[in-house]
């Protein structure tokens, strides 16, 4: 039989707990913040969904609740403390809107985060539970889509015709003896949890339920897990904010829209009105620099064949990636996209047109521009943050054999210039806002005749081929994902704009 503690005892650490040999037959319940995740304060989570759902006003107005929250959460009631979190983050806000923000914002960062010693127990285990003191509607959608986790107990929000009250739903916020009835009534004796682990004294009232109990202690420099020892990776994400927002961070993102507004507008205005030759050297001046590596092919002299141009294949991050490579070329060169909005067509330097998705007439509309010079496709079909690459088309190998694949990768500190839910015609500017964004360019070798359909290969083989090569040079990852699978995972739709 399990020795059994009191309250004041002092529990094993986690690391004293085996993981070797669970199995299936062995459940496991846990706390989230500083057991399953590494991280104690979860204002981070909080500002994201604030700053997703009411942008930089709601950021600002949890912001002005924080010290109160520390102070009651430190010296008075850590239940209450909670409360005037939901509160600051949640009052007045469609459910809906909160739902998709759990979906498609927090898994990246939640998956950043996880304690290597408690993921280790946790995974091994056949009956996965989560009993928190979050709102279960923040967390659910990580924890079950992500970390295949079978039963979630959260802090249940009030709700009044499809918006949050900003109030706490009856049994109120789950801590201390809440958190051992929330488990009492999901569980009876027989089938209690066999291991429980949580990483304070609020959290003992549930621990005593169950055989086995570990504590998580406080540690300095605890590496998360990376995300390739997860169940399913993180590869489509959505949210404009780069960094969990701690309430420094968050304060200074507030400090810096301001600032950064004006320089975005400045930044676009000048890569949209100067000659694409000097677009180059003016984007640097304002501190966003293009890197460029790799020798870009010389424009074509006329030609008396029908088709005069070269077709630039790239990687996709952000909707200027074309206007970048133009500028890297120093030519303009034209781009067909899927997603282009009309805000962006006005201010584009470059010719740009919308494929309608229908095969015809899209090998029309680019065999068009190839007749009358060069043209950048990317095959993607859509951008991805993460190092992977979604599945090229394969219609741009059909129409020439005159390729060269280009790489490309940004860098970014504060804000993501891409979204799925949100305004497209905002994304060139929340890109411009960053301190410094970078682009890096790196133009690969033009495919060989044997390389192409010319020689025999399906598209599908080059296309694949044109992958892999892009990837090898970014180091990244190569996936069979489409952008429809994207749009469905981040907004619920195809992905038509």
């Amino acid at each position: 039989m399990a020795k059994t503690y009191s309250p004041i005892d002092n529990f094993p650490t986690i690391d004293k707990c085996k993981s070797e040999g669970r199995g299936n037959h062995t459940s496991v319940v846990t706390d989230l913040d500083g057991t399953l995740l590494v991280g104690r304060d979860s204002f981070p989570y909080f500002a994201l969904v604030a700053f997703d759902v009411g942008g930089i006003l709601r950021l600002f107005f949890l912001l002005l609740f924080t010290p109160f929250i520390g102070i009651l959460y430190h010296f008075g009631s850590e239940s209450a403390a909670i409360r005037l979190m939901i509160f600051a983050t949640f009052v007045g806000v469609k459910v809906d809107d909160i739902k998709s923000a759990a979906a498609a914002v927090l898994p990246k960062h939640y998956s950043s985060d996880l304690h290597p010693e408690t993921w280790s127990v946790f995974s091994s285990c056949g009956k996965r539970c989560v009993l928190t003191e979050n709102p279960r509607i923040m967390v659910e959608p990580f924890l079950k889509n992500y970390l295949e986790v079978d039963l979630v107990l959260g802090t249940e929000i009030s709700t009044c015709k499809g918006r949050a009250t900003g109030f706490v739903a009856s049994p109120g916020v789950l801590v201390g003896k809440n958190k051992a009835n929330a488990l009492r009534k999901s569980f009876d004796k027989a089938s209690m949890p066999d291991i429980a682990i949580g990483d304070r004294k609020s959290d003992f009232e549930f621990m005593k339920l169950c055989k086995e109990r570990y504590i998580v202690p406080s540690k300095a420099g605890i590496r998360p897990v990376s995300q390739d020892q997860l169940p399913k990776p993180v590869i489509f994400h959505d949210g404009r904010l780069v960094q969990k927002p701690t309430p420094l961070m968050a304060f200074l993102i507030i400090l810096w829209i301001p600032i950064s507004i004006p320089l975005a507008i400045l930044r676009v205005a000048s890569g949209s009105l100067c000659p694409i030759y000097l677009s180059y050297y003016v984007i640097k001046l304002l501190n966003s620099p293009i890197i460029i590596k790799g020798t870009p092919p010389i424009k074509a002299k006329n030609s008396s064949s029908k088709q005069k141009g070269v077709l630039f294949v790239c990687s996709h991050r952000t909707v200027a990636d074309a206007v970048y490579l133009s500028m890297a070329l120093g030519r303009p060169v034209a781009s067909p996209s899927y997603s282009v909005s009309r805000l962006t067509e006005i201010i584009s330097p470059i010719k740009s047109a919308r494929l309608s998705r229908n095969r015809e007439k899209d090998a029309k509309l680019i065999k068009k521009f190839l007749e009358e010079g060069d043209l950048i496709v990317c095959a993607e079909g859509t951008t991805c943050r993460e190092p992977y690459l979604l599945r090229f088309s394969a219609l741009f190998a059909e129409l020439t054999d005159q390729l060269v694949p280009v790489a490309i990768s940004i860098r970014t500190s504060l804000f993501h210039g891409t979204t799925a839910r949100g305004y497209k015609w905002m994304d060139p500017f929340f890109f411009a806002m960053n301190p410094r964004p970078v682009y890096e360019i790196t133009f690969l070798n033009k495919l060989s005749h044997d390389q192409t359909c010319a020689a025999g290969k399906s598209s599908q083989e080059v296309a694949n081929n044109v992958q892999q090569m892009i990837a090898s040079a970014l180091s990244y990852k190569c996936t069979k994902f489409t952008r429809r699978d994207k749009y469905l995972a981040l907004a619920g739709t195809d992905g038509t704009v």
